[in-house]
């Protein structure tokens, strides 16, 4: 797919700075439109209108409320602007769009207008809501980054194959940044490649694509991720590409195994296809 048109969700918490820097780096490097959604919601006022108290008073809460949410979203603004002006990214690349509601049906819906949604990486490796949503409802691949990170890249890729829909799915979506790189690495398990008849046809594949890839059949270690990551920091690759499973939430990833590995411990961006 040829890439026109990025979506990147962000509510509150740590890291704004850093998470913003991120996605703009992406967009800047991809040289495509990037829509920003900045979502929550003011504090819930319901409450306390059930209780005995003066009508005066309910509308002073509601004014400090309002107030309140008014200047955190200038407050992310300025800094939207800052990111924007360091990365020195084109302003008709970004449109940034400010909107109150619950965060994953915002994401749920806005998502579903884009070609890839780019996410950064959920903290400690927890999945939230709003992470979930942006993989198994937006219909879209989504690229996670870590929380963190200052150069982008995908120079050199690295792909986890298990031999699944997922995986393929993911292959397919990626392959026009993968015809951008200069490496391409195929790993896999023994289970997944009992015969080389699997991995001959994804190599034709990719072939066809004129993506010349390499590949290694690697021992998985009891924690679920780990042979994939070591594989790409080992590579010192720019980027992974792998399957997410979603039957059971964003529990599975790459060698069936839990995605909180590569989810808290990944210091690349990984691609991802549900």
């Amino acid at each position: 797919m040829n890439y026109k048109k990025l979506f990147f969700p962000i509510g509150g918490g740590d890291e704004l700075e850093e998470r913003l820097y991120g996605a703009l780096l992406i967009a800047k490097k991809f040289d495509v439109k990037l829509d920003v959604l900045k979502c929550g919601h003011k504090s819930d006022s319901s409450l306390y209108k059930t209780y005995a108290i003066p009508n005066e008073i309910i509308k002073e809460i509601d004014e400090i409320v309002e107030s309140k949410y008014k200047d955190e979203n200038k407050e992310f603004e300025k800094l939207f602007k800052k990111v924007s002006q360091e990365i020195n990214i084109n302003d008709s690349l970004v449109d940034l769009k400010i909107k109150e509601g619950v965060r994953s049906t915002l994401v749920e819906q806005e998502s579903k207008f884009c070609d890839l949604v780019i996410a950064a990486a959920p903290p400690s490796g927890i999945t939230t809501a709003t992470f979930e949503t942006a993989v198994l409802k937006s219909g879209k691949s989504v690229l996670m980054f870590p929380r963190i990170l200052r150069k982008f890249s995908f120079d050199s890729i690295i792909i986890g194959w298990n031999n699944s829909p997922e995986v393929s799915r993911a292959i397919t979506s990626s392959i026009e940044i993968l015809k951008q790189a200069q490496k391409v690495h195929i790993v896999s398990s023994i289970e997944y490649t009992k015969n080389n008849e699997t991995i001959e046809n994804l190599l034709s594949y990719l072939k066809l694509h004129q993506i010349e890839a390499s590949y290694e059949i690697v021992k998985t270690t009891r924690i679920p991720g780990q042979a994939l990551l070591n594989s790409a920091l080992d590579g010192n690759f720019d980027m992974i590409v792998a399957g997410a499973y979603g039957h059971k939430g964003l529990k599975e990833l790459m060698f069936g195994g839990a995605t909180r590995y590569l989810l808290e411990n990944s210091s690349i961006p990984v691609f991802m296809s549900h």
